[in-house]
C-alpha cells in the first residue's frame, strides 16, 4: 500500500537495528490531550479560561483534568462567551492560571502532549510559563491537525477541524468548544489516526515523527534552489522553466525564510506543488523590510502569480456605498464601479464583507434609510406597495410613506454626513440604542451594536488615515531597524517613492537628500478610490509603519515644510485633512 506521505531519513535507516533502537510502540506511550479555552487567538495578550485534559496509554484512559480559569486582565467577549458558553459569572469564582497551571504540568509530566491546532494551545501554556516564571518542560507534542492532513485526504473530508474529523470517524465525545469535550474527542480522534498510520507501517513513536507531508522529498531534492539567496530584507520570486512567476513572497531575512520552503515546517500542500515546478529563485533585495512589504504588494498585484492567494482575489475590500437611486440604499459592494455612482463618499475599506454587512445593518436600523431592493422611479412611484420591513416600521422611504425624493433626502442628511465623514450622529444614535436595549436586558444585542459601531469607526478612522496620507506631497521618515540601524522612507500620495538604510543617525541628512533627489515622482490621487490611484493596501501598510516613526520632514500642497515631533507620524499626517472622527470617538 503506497503511504499518501514521505517519511523523512532516520540516521537508523542505513544501521543495523537492535531491540532497544526499534522505537517505542504508540501502545507504550503516555499521552496527555489537551484543549484550552481562552479570551481571544493571541498567547500574549488574550488568557486562558478553561483546561481540559485527558492522560491515556495504550488506548484506554487513565486520568482527566479539568479546571475553569478565571482571567486576571481580559474580558471575555460576547461572541466568545456564545462560542463556548464561558461567561464572567462562570469565572468570577474561579482559581487563577497561577493557581492552575502548577496542577496541570504535574498531571502532564513525562507525557507527549497532544492537541488539535497544537501551536495554539501549547503557546498559550508556554506563554503562562514564561509570564509567571515557571519552568516549561519542553515535552514531545504532536498536532492532530498535521497528522490527520497526512492520512484523511480533502477526498474523505472538506477541512480537517476537529468537528468535522469527529464526525467522520464517529467519535463518542463530541466537540462542543468546551475544553474537556474537545479534548475528549481529540483523543478518540488521535487513536482513529493511529489506526490509519498502522496500515502504513508506522507503529511506533519515532517513525510517526519521521511523516512529513506528501511531496516533501521533492522539496528536499530542490534545496539546492536557496543557495545564494540573500540574508537581507527583499522580495524573492519562484519561477518555472519558462521564467514565468509562480509565487512571491519577502522577509526580512530571504536566506532564512526561502530555506524554510524546503523542510519539514513547510507543511501548505500548494507550496509543495509550487516548489515542485520551481526550476529557479530571482531576488530583489530592498533597504527594509518595509520596503519589501510594499513591493511584494506592488509585484502580486501587476503578475498575479498563480500560487498567492491573494492573485486569487486581488478586490477583497469591501465597501458601503449609497446607491445612485431616486431613493438611495445602503449596499455592500466590491466594485470600483458602484463606488464611482455613489452619490455621496463610499464607507470603507472594510477588511471583510461579514463586517461590512454588520455596520450596515446597524446603520440600517440607527438612519430612516429605504431598505428595499425595489428600483423606484418617479413614474412608478404610485405603484410601489410597502416591503416587508416597512410594515413592521424598520424601512423609511416610499415604504413609510414618503413619495418626495427632496424630502427622503433631508430625512437621511445625517447619513449622508457620516458617509462624508462626521460620525457624531452614529455615536449618538448608537449610544442611545446600546442604552435601551441594556434597559431590557438584552445585552447581547447591545454587544452587537457597540461592535458594530466600533468597526465603523476604526474602518473609518483608517480611511482617514488613508485619505490624509494621500494628500500629502512628501513625507520623510525614520524608524529603528529591525536589528540595527535606521530605516528611511520617502513616502510621496500615500506610496512609497524611495527607501534606505543607514547605520547611523549621523548619516541621516545626507541619506535625506540623496533619496528625495533620486525619489520616484507620485501624481495626486483623486478623489474616490480607483484601479489607478495608490494601491489603498499599499497606503494602509504605509500609515500603520508612520505610527511608530519620527517624521523628518513633510510638505502640504503650497510646498511649505515644517519639522514635526518625534513621534506619531501619522497623526500629523492626517492634520493636514479634514478630520473629523475625533469628534466621534
Amino acid at each position: 500500500m503506497t503511504a499518501p506521505f514521505d517519511r523523512a531519513p532516520s540516521a537508523l535507516d542505513n544501521a543495523q537495528l537492535s531491540f532497544d533502537s526499534l522505537g517505542t510502540p504508540l501502545s507504550d506511550v503516555t499521552f496527555v490531550i489537551v484543549d484550552l479555552e481562552t479570551t481571544g487567538t493571541r498567547a500574549g495578550q488574550s488568557e486562558i479560561t478553561e483546561i481540559g485534559a485527558v492522560k491515556t496509554r495504550g488506548g484506554e484512559v487513565i486520568g482527566e483534568f479539568q479546571s475553569l480559569v478565571k482571567p486576571e486582565q481580559s474580558v471575555i467577549s460576547p461572541f466568545v462567551a456564545r462560542l463556548t458558553g464561558i461567561t464572567h459569572a462562570m469565572v468570577d469564582d474561579a482559581p487563577s492560571i497561577r493557581a492552575v497551571l502548577p496542577s496541570f504540568l504535574e498531571f502532564s509530566i513525562g507525557a507527549v502532549l497532544v492537541a488539535h491546532n497544537a501551536p495554539f494551545d501549547i503557546g498559550f501554556l508556554r506563554s503562562a510559563c514564561e509570564r509567571l516564571d515557571y519552568h516549561w518542560p519542553a515535552p514531545t507534542v504532536l498536532d492532530t491537525v498535521t497528522l490527520a492532513r497526512r492520512v484523511v485526504g480533502r477526498d474523505e473530508v472538506r477541512n480537517h477541524k476537529l468537528s468535522t474529523l469527529a464526525a467522520h470517524f464517529g467519535t463518542e465525545a463530541a466537540p462542543d468548544h468546551r475544553a474537556l469535550s474537545d479534548a475528549r474527542a481529540t483523543g478518540e480522534l488521535l487513536h482513529h489516526l493511529f489506526e490509519r498510520f498502522g496500515g502504513y507501517g508506522v507503529t511506533t513513536l519515532e517513525e510517526l515523527s519521521t511523516v512529513r507531508q506528501s511531496g516533501w522529498a521533492k522539496r528536499q531534492s530542490k534545496s539546492h534552489l536557496a543557495r545564494g539567496v540573500p540574508a537581507e530584507p527583499g522580495v524573492y520570486m519562484f519561477l518555472d522553466g519558462t521564467r514565468r512567476v509562480l509565487y512571491i513572497g519577502k522577509s526580512g531575512n530571504m536566506a532564512r525564510r526561502v530555506r524554510g520552503y524546503f523542510n519539514a515546517s513547510e507543511n501548505r500542500g500548494r507550496m509543495a506543488e509550487m516548489i515542485t515546478a520551481a526550476q529557479e529563485i530571482s531576488c530583489l533585495p530592498c533597504a527594509h523590510a518595509l520596503e519589501a512589504e510594499v513591493r511584494e504588494i506592488r509585484l502580486i498585484g501587476e503578475l498575479a502569480p498563480p500560487y498567492n492567494r491573494r492573485s486569487k482575489n486581488p478586490d477583497r475590500n469591501s465597501w458601503i456605498v449609497l446607491s445612485d437611486e431616486l431613493f438611495p440604499r445602503l449596499s455592500v459592494v466590491r466594485a470600483n464601479s458602484a463606488i464611482e455612482r455613489s452619490p455621496a463618499p463610499p464607507l470603507g475599506p472594510f477588511r471583510s464583507r461579514k463586517n461590512a454587512q454588520a455596520v450596515k445593518e446597524l446603520l440600517d436600523t440607527l438612519y430612516p434609510v429605504k431598505r428595499c431592493t425595489a428600483n423606484i422611479t418617479k413614474r412608478n412611484l404610485g405603484e410601489h406597495r410597502p416591503c416587508v420591513s416597512a410594515q413592521v416600521g424598520q424601512c423609511g422611504g416610499p415604504c413609510s410613506g414618503i413619495t418626495d425624493p427632496d424630502a427622503y433626502q433631508d430625512s437621511i442628511s445625517d447619513l449622508v454626513e457620516l458617509l462624508t465623514g462626521d460620525l457624531s450622529s452614529l455615536q449618538r444614535l448608537a449610544s442611545a440604542r446600546m442604552q435601551r436595549l441594556a434597559g431590557e436586558a438584552r445585552y447581547e444585542t447591545a454587544a452587537e451594536v457597540r461592535d458594530a459601531m466600533r468597526s465603523a469607526v476604526a474602518t473609518a478612522s483608517r480611511a482617514e488615515e488613508v485619505t490624509a496620507l494621500r494628500g500629502v506631497p512628501e513625507l520623510v521618515a525614520v524608524a529603528p531597524g529591525f536589528e540595527s540601524g535606521w530605516d528611511l522612507a520617502v513616502i510621496r500620495h500615500g506610496r512609497l517613492a524611495n527607501a534606505g538604510h543607514v547605520t547611523s543617525r549621523q548619516g541621516l541628512s545626507e541619506s535625506v537628500t540623496a533619496l528625495r533627489s533620486t525619489a520616484e515622482w507620485v501624481p495626486a490621487p483623486g478623489p474616490l478610490p480607483r484601479e489607478t490611484d495608490s494601491l489603498p493596501e499599499e497606503t494602509r501598510l504605509l500609515a500603520g509603519w508612520l505610527e511608530t516613526a519620527e517624521l523628518v520632514s513633510t510638505s502640504v500642497q503650497d510646498g511649505v515644510g515644517w519639522s514635526l515631533p518625534r513621534t506619531g507620524a501619522t497623526s500629523h499626517a492626517r492634520s493636514s485633512g479634514a478630520v473629523r472622527l475625533g469628534d466621534a470617538v
